[in-house]
């Protein structure tokens, strides 16, 4: 197993609910700040996002922190050069269109992420059928391809994702783009129920989180949370990277199992 992989079973394996939270690179000048305090507060990974023009699967939020990060002149070389320098102690993936992916290729693309200390791959707009070429470079350059199946995904095709899936699978908690939602709709539960009955691998709830009370609702049938608009939200407000890092840590305690 690779390192994104061994940390996830691992945590798991101890009854420890996984938090994932998620950063767009170069949104601002001291982005990797918000990295040490994401480990500080407790992340067991934490999902780059790599800014693209048309992140077809991401609401406002990340949109407009992916359009901010542009604008500062964000680049896959920059950010990887930022990751390596913060170097975060827990694996770092990366959320990256498939554009970006096959532009340079995929082999030297993984192989530029495994470089700079990268340990994971989230490819939103890469069927799984269409996987193959990614997946072979990903496990050349040791990176965890996690893949993502969402409440209209089709059984077969879910079993398919979830036995293909490197690292977690990644679970969407509704159909629909990213960003923060009252609640996790009740079809996340079924779908995390589905993927656990093809895979061991841990099952990460996203798409929706924004509180801890959604966060403490979905450890209770998912083996983690992955937040990603909630947080940028803050960041785009104005919020401090102190008061990030303590919304994360209250994240981390809802997660915590009562008593």
């Amino acid at each position: 197993m690779n390192a994104l992989e061994t940390r996830t079973r691992a945590a798991r394996d101890a009854g420890r609910k996984l938090l994932l939270p998620y950063v767009t690179g170069g949104v601002t000048d001291d982005w990797g700040d918000l990295l040490r305090a994401a480990v500080d507060a407790g992340a067991d990974a934490i999902e780059i996002g790599f800014p693209f023009s048309d992140p077809t699967l991401d609401g406002p939020v990340i949109q407009q922190s992916s359009d901010q990060a542009l604008r500062r002149g964000a680049t896959t070389r920059r950010i990887l050069d930022e990751i390596a320098r913060v170097a975060p102690p827990v694996p770092v993936i990366a959320f990256s269109y498939a554009n970006l992916v096959l532009r340079p290729g995929a082999d030297a693309y993984c192989a530029a992420l495994a470089d700079a200390g990268v340990g994971g791959l989230i490819v939103p707009d890469l069927p799984v059928d269409e996987m193959a070429p990614v997946a072979a470079a990903a496990q050349a350059h040791a990176l965890d391809l996690a893949l993502l199946a969402a409440p209209s995904t089709p059984l077969r095709r879910c079993a398919d994702i979830a036995r293909r899936s490197r690292g977690f699978v990644y679970a969407v908690s509704l159909m629909g783009t990213t960003g923060a939602r009252s609640r996790p709709h009740e079809s996340a539960r079924e779908l995390v129920r589905c993927l656990r009955e093809e895979t061991d691998l841990p099952v990460v709830l996203g798409f929706g989180i924004a509180a801890p009370g959604q966060a403490a609702e979905a450890a209770g049938y998912a083996d983690g949370i992955a937040v990603g608009s909630a947080l940028m939200r803050r960041l785009l407000d104005g919020a401090t990277t102190a008061q990030l890092g303590a919304f994360l840590a209250q994240l981390r305690a809802a997660l915590e199992p009562a008593g």
